[in-house]
Formats: structure tokens, C-alpha cells, sequence
């Protein structure tokens, strides 16, 4: 009986408990809120017809940025300038290598068989048989004879200093279709100017050595060029009555005023009448000691060919020419290809064309009438002053001698580039 009182009662304190636990952790429910948004105003079938014609007939703008077609053209004749640099410039290391091999390679068979020219007689006195001796030197000198023809036709070295040159210019050119690229707005005569130019580049420098190979010794020196051409109509204007300041001058423009197109005129006059023409008389000289020396060397190894031929035969005399004029040979081919006269003869060539393009440059903006479309006349001064390595007040003294040995009806006694 006290047992069964016993588990009434925990049953009943156990029921107490979960009935306190499920009163505990009992949430009532939040109320259900109901929101009601207003609806949209019906849009008539009229309203949506005119929006619809609105739509279609709306012009469509392209916000998308699109690039100049003129652009892209010029990065095409971009990309062709920058195969062209790196061209040249193999090549130019190529013909650099031809030089010094064919320098030293000509020299040691000279002087071989000058050795062996040498010896035959005092080999012949002990009894041994000549012909030998005498075969391998005439074969030695014949051979140098040969390769020296060719070399002297081709001028590795001239050829070298014309792919250099290319290179440097074509380098020129592709930092000024870069800086239009990037900062100006081209138009289809600044394509079809530089195009002009690539192909004038072209023509100036060939690359093939068959066919279009300028010509090592020509009758007389003409200044290189590797611009367009351009109108020659200037004579008249450095001749007239602005090319000395007379202090009326006209209202400055654009960085321009009569003073300094009267200075441009001076300059370009001294550097056409004097540096132009200095650096083409150094050419020709350089040009007559070039020939000299590509006739003497082959002429000079065939004697010794004929001579060494003749060893043993003449006695002493045949080994004596032979010696001397292989001798004599190498000496030369040292002078001419290791002092690299064809490389002297081209730099002069290039600078001479260099004060060219120069006077083109300077005659070409002062035969624009209009002061507004010229460049800026400040910044072209400069430019030219740094191209004959003045500054701007020796530029201004320069022009004002000229002016002034011009009126006296002297000859100007001074140089316009103190670079070259």
C-alpha cells in the first residue's frame, strides 16, 4: 500500500514538472500582418501604342567607344616601321661580321704566300722540288685576288653604315607615328605621309645586295636621300627683300614674326652654301682614296700571282715581287677595309643628306603663308638650333653674320652645325 502511494506520487510530481517545462518554452505566434500595395494605374492601349512608335522610331547611339580607322591604319604601318628596325639592324650586324672576317681572312692568304714566295728559293738551294711551293702561293694569291674583287665591289663596311643609318631613321619615324597615334588626330594625308616615308626609307637603304645595291663608286657624290619629294620653289624667296631684318616686322603669330623668318632664310642659306657642300667635297676626296685602294689590292695580289709563279726561274727577282707586292697587298686591305674608308664614305654621304632634309624642312614651313597652320614658330627654332648643336642665341648670331656678310657681298667664314 505505501509503495503504490509512493509511485502515485512521483508520477504526479514527474507530470508537474513537464507540464512547467512545456509552459516554459511555450512562444505564442505573432500576428499575421497583411500589407496591401496599391496597384499600378492602367496604361491605356493609346499610351502603349505611342511609346512603342517612340521606341522604334528613336535614333540608337553607340556609346561604345569605336577607334579611328585612320589609327588603325597607322599601327599597321607601325608594326611594318618596327620589322623594318629590327631588319636593318641584323642585318647591319651581319655585314659588320663580313667586314672584319674578310679583313683578316684576305690578309692571312696574302701574307702566306708572300711566306711561301719567300721560302721557295731557299728551299730550291737544298735540292727540293719547287713546284709545290710554287702552286700553293700562285693558288693563295690567286684566291685573294678574287675575294678581294668582291669585297671591293660590296664595301661591307658602307653597307654596314647604310643599315645603320636605316635603322636610326626608321626609329625616328616610328616615334612619330607613336606620338600621333597617342595624342593627335590622324587624318588620311598623315597615313599617306607615312607610308610616303617608308617607302622613300626603302628605296634610300635596299636591303637586297643583287639588283638594288647603290652603287659604292659613282662618277660623283650626291647627298643621300630618304624623304618624299617635295617643291623646290624657294630660290626666290631667300633673294627678296626679307632676308635681312629691317625692323618692320609684322605682328608676332603663332610664335612667328618676320625676325625670325628672316633668321630661318640665313640659316638655311649657310647650311646649303656651306656645311651641304663641305660634306660633299669630303665625299668626293674620301671617294678618289677608295677607288685608288680598291683598284691597288687586286692589282697588287695579281702580280704576286704571276710573280710566284715564276720563282726559281728568275732567280732571287721573282721571289723579291712576289714577296714585296703581297706584302704591299695586305698592307692595303688593312688601310681600305680595316680603316673602313667605305663606312667614312657613306657617313659623309648621310650628313651631307642630313643638311638636305634640313633645308627641306626649313623650306617647306616657310612656304606656308598662313602663320597659323605652320608649327609653332618658337618650338621650330628650337629644334633647329639643337639639330646644328647651337642654342637659340648662337642660332640668332649665326643668322645676323650671314645677313650681315651678305649685304657686304663676302663669303660667309662660319659653319651652321657645330654638331658635325
Amino acid at each position: 500500500m505505501a509503495s503504490l502511494q509512493a509511485s502515485s506520487l512521483l508520477s504526479a510530481s514527474s507530470s508537474s514538472r513537464r507540464t512547467v517545462t512545456q509552459a516554459a518554452i511555450h512562444i505564442p505566434k505573432l500576428p499575421i500582418l497583411r500589407i496591401s500595395a496599391s496597384r499600378l494605374p492602367k496604361t491605356s492601349t493609346a499610351s502603349v501604342k505611342m511609346i512603342e512608335e517612340l521606341c522604334l522610331n528613336k535614333p540608337v547611339i553607340d556609346v561604345i567607344p569605336t577607334e579611328s580607322p585612320f589609327k588603325s591604319q597607322l599601327q599597321a604601318i607601325l608594326d611594318a616601321v618596327a620589322d623594318r628596325v629590327e631588319m636593318h639592324n641584323n642585318i647591319r650586324q651581319q655585314r659588320d661580321n663580313w667586314n672584319s672576317l674578310f679583313l683578316n681572312s684576305i690578309n692571312m692568304i696574302t701574307l702566306t704566300a708572300s711566306a711561301l714566295s719567300a721560302a721557295a728559293p731557299a728551299v730550291g738551294a737544298l735540292g727540293a722540288p719547287l713546284f709545290a711551293l710554287k702552286l700553293s702561293s700562285a693558288l693563295l694569291f690567286s684566291a685573294a685576288t678574287g675575294m678581294l674583287v668582291m669585297v671591293n665591289k660590296i664595301q661591307p663596311s658602307q653597307l654596314a653604315e647604310e643599315q645603320r643609318n636605316a635603322a636610326r631613321l626608321f626609329k625616328e619615324l616610328q616615334t612619330q607615328i607613336q606620338s600621333l597615334i597617342m595624342t593627335g588626330t590622324p587624318t588620311q594625308m598623315d597615313v599617306d605621309s607615312a607610308m610616303e616615308k617608308v617607302l622613300a626609307l626603302d628605296k634610300a637603304y635596299p636591303l637586297p645586295l643583287l639588283g638594288v645595291m647603290l652603287e659604292k663608286f659613282p662618277k660623283t657624290v650626291e647627298p643621300a636621300s630618304w624623304w618624299p619629294n617635295s617643291s623646290n620653289d624657294y630660290e626666290s624667296q631667300t633673294k627678296n627683300g626679307k632676308t635681312h631684318f629691317d625692323g618692320k616686322q609684322r605682328q608676332g603669330s603663332n610664335g612667328w614674326s618676320d625676325q625670325l623668318e628672316a633668321e630661318m632664310r640665313e640659316v638655311v642659306e649657310v647650311v646649303k652654301s656651306k656645311d651641304a657642300e663641305d660634306y660633299v667635297r669630303l665625299g668626293n676626296l674620301v671617294l678618289k682614296v677608295n677607288k685608288t685602294l680598291a683598284i691597288s689590292g687586286p692589282v697588287l695580289t695579281g702580280i704576286a700571282a704571276l710573280s710566284s709563279a715564276l720563282v726559281g726561274d728568275w732567280s732571287s727577282a721573282g721571289m723579291v715581287v712576289a714577296a714585296g707586292a703581297g706584302s704591299l697587298a695586305a698592307a692595303v686591305n688593312a688601310l681600305e677595309h680595316g680603316g673602313q674608308i667605305g663606312m667614312v664614305f657613306e657617313m659623309y654621304r648621310n650628313t651631307a643628306g642630313f643638311f638636305g632634309v634640313l633645308e627641306e624642312s626649313i623650306r617647306g614651313t616657310l612656304e606656308e603663308k598662313d602663320w597659323e597652320k605652320r608649327e609653332n614658330g618658337e618650338v621650330f627654332e628650337r629644334k633647329v638650333a639643337l639639330k646644328l648643336g647651337r642654342s637659340l642665341s648662337q642660332l640668332k648670331q649665326l643668322a645676323t653674320k650671314s645677313a650681315a656678310a651678305r649685304e657686304e657681298g663676302i663669303s660667309m667664314d662660319e659653319f651652321a652645325s657645330k654638331l658635325f
